[in-house]
This record gives structure tokens, C-alpha cells and sequence, in this order.
């Protein structure tokens, strides 16, 4: 099974900047930008343009921005926790918003983290590394099942 990291950022310097950071800082996992929140849909449940993929490999994380087009990442998140499947993948969110409604929607739907985007490339490099130590390599993740 893949260890996938799902990136849902629609600024492409901000992708762009996360994979560099991830690289930099030794993130071997594969990433997988989805553009806009509807696209992170279909990719985690296998549908539209992402109707190919096999639904059973879920993304062992789910980086997310919250303003996104089409579907904001809010209800991308409420999308994941409502459904079975992805229910317990993990969700870090990472975005510019410092708003505390944000932040408390964010938890209140389920998300595992809530993290600012530095906007300094050494302290998102740094960010990005923890990010990865953590939840890559010391975090224990639940064990792979089939998709229901």
C-alpha cells in the first residue's frame, strides 16, 4: 500500500513551495495536489476525474487549505468525517487564515490539526519537516482496511 499524502491547495506557488519544502526536508511519501476542493473529493472517494483510481488507497494524510475554489475546505472536511471510508484518515489544515471561527469550525468538524502557513520559506521549511516527522514516521496510523 501507498503512503500517500494528499495536498489540497489551490495557489500553485503554495504547492509548489510545500512539495519543495517536503523535499528539502527528506519526505519521500508521494503527494498529491488536488487543485480545488471538489477535486480532493473526487480523489479520496474515487469519482470524476479521479473515477480510475482505486478507492481502497486512501491518503495516509490530508494537508488541506480552507479557502479553496468550488468546495471550501471546510466542507471538504465535513465530507470526509460524514463518510464511512474516510472517516479517520487524518486531516491537518493548512492554511493562511487566522480567523478563530476557522479554527474552532475546523476542530468542531473533526480536523486532527489545525496549522498556519509560515509564510517565511525557512519556518514553512521547518513546518513541513515536523509536519512530516510526525505524522509520517512517529505517529502510528490505523491500520490499512478495505474501503467499505
Amino acid at each position: 500500500m501507498k503512503n500517500t499524502i494528499l495536498l489540497v491547495e489551490d495557489n500553485a506557488s503554495d504547492a509548489k513551495l510545500t512539495l519543495l519544502a517536503f523535499a528539502r526536508c527528506g519526505v519521500s511519501n508521494e503527494v498529491t495536489v488536488a487543485h480545488d476542493g471538489a477535486e480532493a473529493l473526487d480523489y479520496l472517494f474515487a469519482t470524476g476525474i479521479h473515477a480510475e483510481r482505486d478507492a481502497m488507497e486512501l491518503p495516509t494524510l490530508v494537508l488541506l487549505d480552507l479557502n479553496l475554489p468550488r468546495i471550501d475546505g471546510l466542507e471538504v472536511l465535513r465530507r470526509i468525517r460524514a463518510h464511512e471510508a474516510t472517516r479517520l484518515v487524518p486531516v491537518v489544515i493548512l492554511t493562511s487564515s487566522k480567523e478563530e471561527e476557522d479554527i474552532v469550525r475546523g476542530y468542531t468538524l473533526g480536523a486532527n490539526a489545525y496549522i498556519r502557513k509560515p509564510v517565511d520559506f525557512v519556518q514553512f521549511a521547518e513546518c513541513a519537516k515536523i509536519l512530516g516527522l510526525f505524522w509520517l514516521l512517529l505517529n502510528e496510523p490505523l491500520p490499512r482496511r478495505r474501503a467499505p
